[in-house]
């Protein structure tokens, strides 16, 4: 064979065992973990593999006690109760959650991979078989919790005390205490080992409200919990009452309350009796809502049209509150402002004392054409003449 030849050989030899010198097996980086949960409950169960070229993954589910009869199990599956989201990217990540549980959702659920070609194959045994890590749920019955019904608290409820109730009626297992939570926080000195539970809100303000819930726990099962809403009208606890501001410069206003469900929050400018709604169209406003707070911002003020009165408006399904806001738009002239003046009284001042100096009296000026002294000398000399003239008479 020319020695060419055999060099193109072992190179094209070399390219085509390249991709098999390279390949990986698939492998779990992370497996499925076992839980028990509670009948309404959700569960996600999470696997990633790796390997070369990047493992499919697929879910598989068998009833308790029957590992023989899997099943694979599909995005939409139960009624839509199911969804798997799976990624693949230098590894193979997918997510298998089931919502609502039921009793019927207990079992084995298995997570398989493999990077094999031939893995889909029917027609033959694919070389590499299919990894699997197996993880199993336990759906219980939730236990029988009868809890009091939303409370709305009234405008005017400093007198009125407002008590929340939780009885534990019916539980898979005996119960080990029992505590209250607010918006997702455990409420401190609120344990008890009774089954009938009580919180009581002596007097309530609309910060009281929000969600609260009765949670029990159990020594071999999940806690359960049941929910209770206390309604509040929004009470608008801090805002700008007033904001000074220069031509070409921002200005925020904001405002934050307290009351639930949370707001939604509208913005207006208020011009005598007209009210005209804000919103982000302009370019030259943004409004940034979060739950309990808003923030409006707005950019390059111009003095004819954005001084004026902004009014925040907080609305749930218990009512509204409002709450306003001066914002004044000075010119880029205003820190000439004192230096203006200062100068304008010194000008007034040195015309006022002008004109007076040019109203004087001219009597107030002395002659120079007429010294005082020779006034006196004539004055002098007609007196003697009349002495003189009196004596010839006589």
């Amino acid at each position: 064979m020319h020695p060419n030849a055999e060099m193109l050989a072992v190179v094209l030899l070399g390219n085509l065992m390249l991709p098999f010198i390279s390949a990986q097996n698939a492998g779990f980086e992370k497996s499925p973990m076992s839980e028990t949960k509670l009948t309404g409950d959700t569960f996600e169960l999470y696997c990633s593999v790796v390997g070369n070229p990047t493992p499919e993954i697929q879910w598989w589910y068998a009833e308790i006690n029957r590992a023989d009869s899997f099943k694979q199990l599909w995005d939409g599956a139960r009624k839509r109760r199911v969804s798997i989201n799976t990624a693949y990217g230098a590894n193979g990540v997918s997510v298998l959650g089931i919502t609502r549980l039921t009793l019927e959702d207990s079992g084995t659920y298995e997570c398989r991979a493999s990077n094999d070609p031939r893995r889909n194959d029917l027609r033959q045994n694919p070389a590499i078989a299919w990894i699997r890590a197996q993880a199993t749920i336990s759906v219980l019955q939730k236990p029988k919790i009868n809890a009091t019904d939303q409370t709305i608290l009234p405008a005017d409820s400093s007198n009125k005390r407002v008590i929340l109730q939780c009885n534990l009626t019916a539980a898979h297992t005996p119960h080990k205490d029992s505590f209250w939570m607010k918006n997702g926080q455990e409420i401190p000195n609120t344990r008890t080992e009774l089954r009938n539970t009580t919180y009581r809100i002596t007097k309530p303000r609309a910060d009281d409200s929000g969600e609260y819930m009765c949670v029990y726990t159990f020594i071999m099962a999940p806690n359960a919990n049941a929910t209770i809403e206390v309604k509040a009208k929004p009470d608008i606890t801090g805002h700008k009452r007033s904001e000074n501001k220069k031509e070409g410069e921002n200005a925020m206003l904001y405002c934050k309350s307290v009351g639930y469900p949370h707001p939604v929050w509208t913005w207006h400018k208020v011009e005598g009796t007209s009210v005209t709604e804000i919103d982000n169209s302009t370019g030259r406003f943004f409004i940034t809502n979060r739950e309990n707070y808003t923030e409006l911002n707005i950019f390059d003020l111009d003095i004819n049209t954005d001084p004026g009165i902004y009014e925040c408006n907080a609305t749930n399904v218990i009512g509204t509150t409002a709450e306003t806001t001066i914002l004044r738009v000075r010119s880029h002239l205003a820190p000439l402002w004192p230096f203006l003046g200062v100068l304008a009284e010194i000008i007034i001042l040195v015309v006022i004392i002008v004109v007076y100096e040019k109203r004087k009296r001219p009597d107030d000026f002395i002659d120079d054409d007429e010294p005082a002294g020779q006034m006196k000398t004539n004055s002098t000399n007609n007196h003697k003449d009349k002495n003189i003239r009196q004596r010839n008479t006589k």
